[in-house]
């Protein structure tokens, strides 16, 4: 078993007196640490839950029951803040039964613009049972502030220190406190600690690696939110411009963006593409586990002079290559990745994959213009302060730190390719490809949305590999993979460079018939 890392944050929150905890004739009852006394702190409520009690999680396919726990609930520095609005970093504990835990802490990340304590059960992407129903005691927090009109309130960034908490001091202040009311109500100290994120979550988790590289013995960072800015810009404007140039317009002369592609347009677009990669991997099931490999060219549909049947316009097809081909200043650089073909791009569910606009994007009505200016507009969308940039993680894997990527091809928000480029950038100051694969593994998703959804298979376990990298040093080659769009289906997704690659013999519903393989050849 790997030597444990002793928790190298507590400077930032002063520990609970060691002599005290030592006179204590036995451990607190749950009740009892509503009267924990921890400097800038305050606890606002400690009491138990009864097992089997009603805890129901939105986008969370685990629907119980949930053991017997302690939840405490308390807040980090309250103040008053820009304009006289209450601020302060909220924070939730969760605390198996004493005889139940199993000495490890998991931290869960949040989510869009955070701003409430989900309940912490650290339930995403843990497979089948969540981290508390594992004997993990858990935290989260809204890292400062409270949403006020829903999961994109970013008013709070008026006031400086709540954008700093937001932005990386919030996690890592709760983390000391929840280690330090695990250390009082267990009588002992948590022998490991985890963190387990997507989105804003999967930002947060690349964060605590480079900014507190000691805070943490493995991380999880999902779909990372990581460049927001220029995400925002690519599907935002990029995208829609190309599209508006060539969609019909209405009236008023305004393009109107959800009919510059038809049915019959994406159907004949995904049937070729299919065609092309589905079977790459050895089967055709739907699924290309190969898309780096992909060597599609939406050219092929064009029509030719003459021809109207099974093929595209050729503006249409030059908008969509543009399109996925990403944002390009004036000089030609490359601002943003550009997108996978992937099955997911024509999905017309939750957020609409990028071959399927409606009328309105995440934020409002799509623009009607048909010109941009990339120079410009990515002068000011970046942001030092939460962008996860740096890749010198020496001191992390130096201590033993595991840090596991994952991200959906489908993501119609965040590119795959950005997160994908990011890990392929650790080879250079930390020691080559090889060095990095001995403390950090990426996976990519075939099929699968922002954090989930689409016709993917979206439901694995990254906390269990996790822990045996850490805790036993099993490297996750792959991860087990299943989800409600394939009933019945299982697959490995495995650790880049290699992908799924069916045998050719056996069930192939079943992951136990494929193996990992390295990229073929287009």
């Amino acid at each position: 078993m790997a030597a444990h890392r002793p928790f190298a944050l507590f400077c930032l929150i002063p520990l609970l007196s060691l002599a005290a905890a030592a006179q204590s004739p036995s451990t607190p009852s749950c009740a009892g640490l509503s009267s924990l006394k921890i400097d800038g702190v305050e606890i606002t409520k400690a009491a138990p839950v009864s097992a089997g009690a009603p805890i129901l999680l939105p986008y969370v396919a685990y629907k119980g029951p949930y053991p017997a726990h302690c939840r405490v609930d308390g807040i980090i520095n309250r103040r008053k803040g820009l304009g006289g609005e209450e601020f302060g970093i909220s924070f939730a504990v969760a605390l198996p039964e004493k005889d139940a835990w199993n000495d490890d802490f998991v931290m869960q990340g949040g989510g869009g613009s955070n701003g409430v304590v989900g309940y912490p059960a650290g339930a995403s992407f843990t497979g089948d049972k969540p981290a508390l129903v594992r004997g993990f005691a858990v935290a989260s927090t809204d890292t400062g502030h409270k949403s006020a009109t829903g999961g994109f309130d970013f008013n709070f960034m008026r006031d400086q220190q709540a954008y700093l908490d937001f932005a990386f001091e919030a996690n890592v202040q709760v983390a000391a406190v929840a280690r330090q009311i695990i250390a009082h109500y267990y009588a002992r100290s948590s022998a490991y600690s985890y963190f387990v994120g997507c989105s804003t979550g999967g930002r947060e988790g690349m964060i605590l690696s480079q900014r507190f590289p000691t805070a943490f013995n493995g991380i999880v960072s999902g779909d990372p939110a990581m460049r927001t800015g220029l995400s925002n810009l690519a599907i935002g404007q990029w995208i829609p411009v190309a599209y508006n140039q060539v969609a019909p317009k209405d009236a008023n002369g305004k393009p109107r963006i959800e009919e510059a592609f038809s049915a019959a347009d994406r159907k004949l677009f995904m049937d070729t593409l299919m065609n092309r990669c589905d079977a790459r991997d050895g089967i055709a099931d739907g699924l290309i586990f190969d898309p780096l490999g992909c060597d599609f060219d939406p050219a092929v549909l064009a029509c030719k002079p003459g021809q109207t049947d099974a093929c595209i316009a050729p503006e249409k097809i030059a908008a969509i290559k543009k399109a996925f081909a990403g944002p390009r200043n004036s000089y030609g650089t490359q601002v943003y990745p550009g997108f996978l073909y992937d099955t997911g791009i024509a999905y017309t569910q939750g957020i609409n994959g990028l071959l399927a606009l409606g009328p309105r994007g995440l934020f409002g009505p799509y623009t009607t213009a048909t010109e941009i200016d990339v120079d410009q507009l990515a002068l000011n969308v970046s942001d030092p302060l939460v962008e996860p940039a740096s890749t010198n993680l020496s001191t992390f894997s130096g201590n033993g730190g595991k840090l596991l990527f994952f991200h959906g091809d489908s993501d119609a928000w965040f590119s795959a390719l950005d997160t994908l480029g990011y890990y392929k950038s650790l080879a250079a100051t930390n020691g080559g490809a090889d060095k990095v694969a001995e403390w950090s593994r990426i996976y990519l998703v075939p099929g699968m949305g922002h954090c989930g959804g689409g016709q993917a298979l979206d439901q694995f376990d990254m906390l269990g590999p996790l822990v045996n990298w850490v805790e036993k040093g099993i490297a996750p080659d792959s991860i087990l993979a299943t989800g409600r769009a394939f009933p019945g289906r299982s697959r490995p997704l495995c650790a880049y460079p290699k992908h799924a690659q069916y045998t050719g013999h056996g069930n192939s519903e079943d992951a136990a018939n494929f193996t990992c393989e390295g990229p073929l050849a287009p």
